[in-house]
């Protein structure tokens, strides 16, 4: 009878928790029979899964400069309290993910005092956008990235990090998803009344300075085409601030709430205008032709300008090489650009054609790792560990 597997997961918010299931799941189908035993940090649905938590995952999961440095003293308590409950635990893996900040200080606490345990870390830090010297800093505590993103393991290797895998991305299991289906394929075929989505961003800070550029923009693409209709997904937190800031707008937009919902518009979109972020490589996957722009403070651009050093910062893009959705920054997101490029993207023509090939090219490419993300991050990461499930 072989003995228990013994995993440490560290997960900091809630889109680790999500991953952590998934590795959970998969994991559980490799071992077999073998017991599996769990510890760490996580959220309701980790703890349910068979989780034993060191302590409550609300004491980390937090987000922003001034929250964080209000928490500072009790962040800092956690993690020692962290790495000697892992310690203590003596895991075959531990399994730190997303979170960075957090979770890999952790992981340096933990290879110092217990050198032995394998230490993997799902989901890339973005060190190929910005602070790259972290990727050499977190080298000697982590023994694999397991990336979400096909560029990350040479961009790893290019500066001295950690050995990283492509293991794909959540976002290719659920394709079906964001696929039309016969009806809703037709919505999207028609140029003359098309549905436009509009996509400001799912943070306050994002909400304010997108809002009044974005309508300006619809009120343009509006007046070049009186049938479009506008979709505007709003995460439930902030759908009452979003209203107030379209209620400005001379051509209302309507909102919807909830995943069901935006995925549902997704699926009908013939075009987005979309916050530069994660969600511009949903669009891609979606084949959306998508227009993105991003403005913030004037402090936060003149830092962005100093540490970003790419020639884009829109995910397709990057993952392509190339340029294919337009991306329109600070002073350059204008609403006679954002509408000019937003209806060149409804029409059928050279641009809406040159994203929906871009956007072919991206699925094969995200695709390469195979379909399930987390039965690869199971098989990377147990390669640190040599289990031989009985």
């Amino acid at each position: 009878m072989s003995p228990p597997f013994r995993l440490a997961v560290v997960a900091g918010e809630a889109s680790g928790d999500a991953l952590g299931l998934r590795f959970l799941a998969s994991l559980r189908e490799r071992l077999g029979d073998r017991e599996l035993i769990i510890t760490g940090i996580g959220g309701e649905e980790l703890i349910a899964a068979g989780m034993v938590p060191l302590f409550p995952q609300a004491d980390i999961a937090v987000m922003g400069f001034g929250p964080v440095v209000a928490r500072l003293p009790l962040l800092l308590r956690r993690m020692e309290d962290a790495a000697r409950g892992l310690v203590a635990f003596a895991p075959d893996l531990l399994l730190t993910i997303d979170a960075p900040d957090f979770c890999l200080r952790v992981a340096k606490k933990v290879r110092a005092r217990a050198p032995s345990v394998p230490i993997a870390h799902w989901v890339c830090p973005s060190v190929w956008a910005w602070r790259s010297g972290r990727a050499r800093r977190m080298a000697p505590h982590v023994d694999r990235i397991l990336a979400l993103l096909p560029f990350e393991p040479e961009a790893l290797e290019r500066l001295h990090g950690p050995r990283t895998i492509y293991v794909g991305h959540p976002l290719i299991e659920r394709l079906a998803t964001l696929r039309p289906d016969e009806r809703e394929a037709a919505i999207r075929a028609d140029a003359t009344a098309p549905v436009v989505l509009i996509l400001p961003g799912s943070r306050r800070s994002e909400i304010r300075h997108m809002m009044p550029v974005f309508g300006e923009a619809v009120a343009r693409i509006a007046a070049a085409n009186p049938a479009a209709r506008f979709l505007l997904p709003a995460v439930p937190h902030l759908r009452d601030e979003i209203a107030q800031a379209a209620a400005a707008w001379a051509v209302q937009p309507e909102i919807v709430v909830g995943e069901a919902e935006k995925l549902a518009a997704f699926r009908v979109a013939r075009a987005a205008l979309a916050a530069s972020g994660t969600v511009t490589l949903e669009l891609a996957l979606a084949q959306v032709p998508t227009v993105a722009a991003y403005r913030g403070a004037g402090w936060e651009a003149a830092i962005a300008r100093r540490l970003i050093k790419l020639p884009s910062v829109i995910l397709p893009n990057l993952i392509l090489g190339r340029s294919v959705v337009p991306e329109f920054i600070q002073d350059d997101a204008t609403p006679e650009a954002l509408s000019r490029h937003v209806l060149a993207a409804l029409a059928d023509g050279p641009e809406r054609q040159r994203q929906l090939d871009g956007f072919a090219e991206v699925e094969t490419i995200m695709k390469s790792a195979g379909a399930s993300p987390a039965a690869n991050a199971v098989e990377a990461a147990l390669a640190l560990v040599q289990v031989r499930p009985v």
